[in-house]
């Protein structure tokens, strides 16, 4: 190898480590910025920890409810008015919003599930005629198992409407006689077979309730 040969490979290989150690300082500099990610550890502080406790007296962003129609989760408490007007609106709702899933009839055989989706449970179901009015508020506000909440398409006052549509669907499969109007009973006591006591219903199976 010649002089000039050996002089250029010093003067490649002096560049390569000049502009390599420019382009990892620039590497470092994007990766290895100066933050700390959720729950590492932190030499900046006295405990180690680069998560904060919350100052005292403080509230955390979110940690309150910002709606006037909001209700605990646990609570059976309505907000509204439950009318002719609201039912309409909420099976309006339900229908755009929650039978795609739920199905029209709320006993989770939608044409979403119908299609491979898992179903999700009736609300006939025993747990769901009992769970308290603000389970199904809070379920379509932040989204359950596999739902998604619905707060950024559905405001307050109609995720009200539509838990008293169900609450609706749930009374049409449960509904006592004794609990109509005289009218109605009338009505109905005239178109049960005879044989059959009034007020008696059949669910999807065949069975008497």
């Amino acid at each position: 190898m010649t002089s000039t040969s050996r002089y250029l490979v010093a003067a490649c290989a002096a560049a390569c480590l000049i502009f390599g150690a420019g382009c990892e300082y620039l590497r470092q500099d994007m990766a290895n910025q100066p933050k700390n990610r959720p729950l590492s550890p932190s030499p900046f502080f006295e405990d180690g920890r680069s998560e904060r406790p919350l100052v005292e007296n403080t509230v955390a962003r979110g940690s309150l409810a910002n709606d006037e129609l909001f209700v605990p989760k646990d609570s059976n408490n309505f907000p509204l008015p439950v009318n002719l007007e609201l039912l309409e609106r909420g099976e309006e709702r339900y229908k755009i919003f929650c039978s795609p899933c739920h199905g029209l009839q709320g006993d989770g055989n939608g044409m979403v599930a119908m299609r491979g989706m898992k179903s999700p449970p009736t609300y006939h179901q025993d747990r769901l005629r009992q769970a308290p009015n603000g389970y199904f508020y809070d379920n379509i506000t932040n989204g359950f198992g596999q739902m998604l909440g619905y707060s950024a398409q559905i405001p307050p006052r109609d995720r009200w409407a539509i838990v008293a549509y169900i609450r609706a669907l749930q009374l049409s499969r449960n509904a006592k006689a004794a609990d109509l109007p005289a009218e109605l009973r009338e009505k109905l006591n005239q178109s049960v077979p005879s044989g059959e006591k009034p007020g008696s219903t059949k669910d999807s199976t065949g069975g008497g309730s």
